[in-house]
């Protein structure tokens, strides 16, 4: 510590704007020498400047200098500091979900489940409750939590649903095969809470249905009957889009009229509806997607997305790793990554507003404002731009007061 002590006091001694102030003074008294000459006699202004020149060319190179001097000072001082107080390694080592073991648990055991791995998944849970994780509470966390996450991972195993899975993955198999029945059954017995989420997954699969008779036993492969091609699509529609008609009458009038055009359907106006490369996709994913919803559950497994999510951010983070390791530094944000990753728009599943002002995207506990002008910035900034008074919007020349401002949910 003597070392540095003695660096100290040489920070103190040179590395100080004493010097820098007195030059600047100096050169703002010949500035006002020089205004004084002027105004006594105008005539003598081009002489006057001309003198002033390298006085002036002279102070700033002496300001220059003193400046110098300090940034030297200061470099000297911190390598002085680098090499003389002991090095402390940063924990870089934190297992963020090391006290959620259960939490964890529950996300393999639903993937394999959510997979059709179903006899891979009761395994796992037998195995997971006769060794239940040791939790290590959280500060801050209640312990209640780890009670709801125990009863959670309990009712996984559960047989109901699994057998909904099972059903889910074969009815799956069945689109796979051009089978439309099964899907179309278990719409039509799940229709008022599809309809109460807004879903036309029912319409579009009997869409398809008729789309797929339409097209004929050359294309669907199915007999050659009253119940395929044409009459049968026409019979199929009678029977089926009566109760569509309220909210989809538009698209049943063009399957309607797309039938005048049959004999030259590849050319009409029409072709694109009738065209299925997609469509079996199409309607699987969307299959999926409601039957998850339906069991509270999202479309993508959670775990597969966090794992594709952490593979894309790894990159950054392992860089910023670096970085911080080097420069001995550690992160400023505790909520959030301290910088950006960039995720395709299919792992965005909340609205961010990042604030004009402070630049910082808002949370919970600071959200976006909307002053009464309909600009909108995070309640932090409000409060500081306000203070607690009438204020002036930072975009337009609108004043408010706080309590004018409402929260903007996202």
């Amino acid at each position: 510590m003597d070392t540095l002590q003695i660096e100290l006091a040489k920070l103190r001694r040179d590395a100080n704007l004493s010097e820098s102030i007195q030059d600047v003074d100096k050169i703002l008294e010949q500035l006002e020498a020089a205004r004084e000459a002027i105004v006594q006699d105008p005539n003598s202004a081009s002489i006057t400047l001309a003198k002033l020149q390298n006085p002036l060319k002279h102070g700033f190179d002496k300001v220059n200098e003193d400046l110098n001097k300090v940034h030297k000072g200061h470099n000297t001082y911190g390598k002085a500091l680098n090499k003389n107080l002991p090095k402390q390694e940063l924990p870089f080592d934190i297992d963020g979900l090391a006290s959620r073991p259960a939490l964890i648990n529950r996300a393999i055991a639903m993937h394999l489940l959510r997979e059709g791995q179903f006899q891979v998944a009761s395994t796992f849970l037998e195995e997971a409750q006769e060794n239940p994780p040791q939790h290590s509470p959280m500060p801050g966390t209640p312990n209640s939590f780890y009670d709801i996450e125990d009863t959670e991972l309990t009712s996984l195993k559960s047989r109901e649903l699994q057998d909904k899975f099972s059903n889910m993955y074969t009815i799956l198999n069945q689109l796979k095969a051009r089978n439309l029945h099964p899907a179309i059954e278990w719409a039509r017995e799940n229709s008022e809470e599809l309809e109460k989420r807004g879903s036309n997954l029912e319409f579009e699969l009997s869409k398809l249905q008729f789309v797929w008779l339409f097209l004929g036993p050359s294309i669907n492969g199915l007999p050659n009957d009253a119940n395929n091609g044409l009459p049968g699509a026409l019979l199929y529609a009678q029977q089926n889009f009566q109760r569509f008609q309220a909210r989809f009458l538009k698209d049943i009038q063009q399957l309607a009229t797309a039938m005048a055009f049959s004999s030259n359907l590849g050319d009409s106006p029409y072709n694109r509806t009738f065209d299925t490369a997609t469509a079996w996709d199409d309607v699987s994913t969307s299959f999926t997607r409601e039957f998850c919803s339906l069991l509270g559950l999202s479309a993508e497994s959670p775990l597969y997305l966090a794992a594709t999510a952490g593979a894309i951010a790894l990159p950054t983070l392992l860089k910023l790793y670096a970085i911080v390791k080097e420069k001995r530094t550690e992160w400023t944000t505790s909520a959030e990554l301290p910088v950006e990753i960039a995720l395709p728009k299919s792992m965005i599943f909340h609205a961010i507003f990042v604030c004009p002002v402070s630049k910082e995207q808002t949370t919970d506990e600071n959200p976006p404002m909307m002053m009464p002008c309909g600009h909108v910035v995070a309640k932090e900034s409000l409060q500081r731009l306000s203070k607690g008074g009438k204020f002036k919007c930072p975009y337009c020349p609108s004043e408010s007061i706080p309590s004018q401002a409402r929260e903007i949910i996202l």
